[in-house]
C-alpha cells in the first residue's frame, strides 16, 4: 500500500551520499526527524530523464529550498557508488544529498516500487516527491509514467509552505 499523507515514513537503512562527507548508512527515521524535507525519487541515476532534467531542477533550485529551511533529498534504487558519480557528475551542491536505496527497501517500503524489468531495470522506485515535517508526511505527488510535471523541483517550490 502507497504511503498517505498524515503517516510516518517508514523506517529503513539507506546509504546517504553528500558532498561534504563519506558514503553512510543511516535509518531514514533518524534522516528526516526534527526537520522539514522534500524527498525526490527517480526511476535510475544516469538515465535520460532524471540526469537531463529531474536532478537538475533541484540543483538548480537547492538554494531556495535551503532559505526556505527545507532539506532536500534525492533517491534512486541504485547503490552508492552510481549514487556517488552521478552526484559528481550532476555537480550536486553540498548539503543537497542522494539516498541510495540499493535494494529498494525504502521505495518497497514506502508502496513506490515499479517494475522496470521490460526495460532491464528491475524493480526501481517510482517518480514521487514528498514533503515532511518531522518524518510526517504533509504532501505525496507520484508521477504518471513517463511523466515530469508534479514531482519537479518548480512544482515542490510551489506546493510547500513558505
Amino acid at each position: 500500500m502507497t504511503i498517505q499523507i498524515g503517516q510516518t515514513l517508514p523506517d529503513v537503512e539507506v546509504a546517504v551520499v553528500d558532498g561534504e562527507s563519506d558514503v553512510q548508512r543511516v535509518a531514514t527515521s533518524a534522516l528526516f526527524a526534527s526537520q522539514k524535507a522534500v524527498l525526490f525519487a527517480v526511476p535510475g541515476a544516469f538515465t535520460p530523464t532524471c540526469s537531463e532534467r529531474h536532478l537538475p531542477g533541484y540543483v538548480n533550485h537547492y538554494a531556495e529550498f535551503k532559505a526556505r529551511g527545507v532539506s532536500v533529498y534525492g533517491m534512486a534504487v541504485n547503490d552508492a557508488f552510481v549514487m556517488k558519480a552521478w552526484a559528481a557528475s550532476q555537480r550536486v551542491p553540498a548539503g543537497l544529498k542522494l539516498l541510495a536505496d540499493g535494494n529498494g527497501s525504502f521505495a518497497k517500503a514506502l508502496g513506490l516500487e515499479m517494475d522496470g524489468s521490460a526495460y532491464g531495470l528491475g524493480m526501481r522506485s517510482r517518480r514521487f516527491a514528498l514533503y515532511a515535517e518531522n518524518g510526517i508526511v504533509k504532501q505525496l505527488y507520484v508521477e504518471s509514467p513517463g511523466e515530469l510535471r508534479v514531482t519537479t523541483a518548480e512544482a515542490m517550490l510551489a506546493a510547500i509552505p513558505h
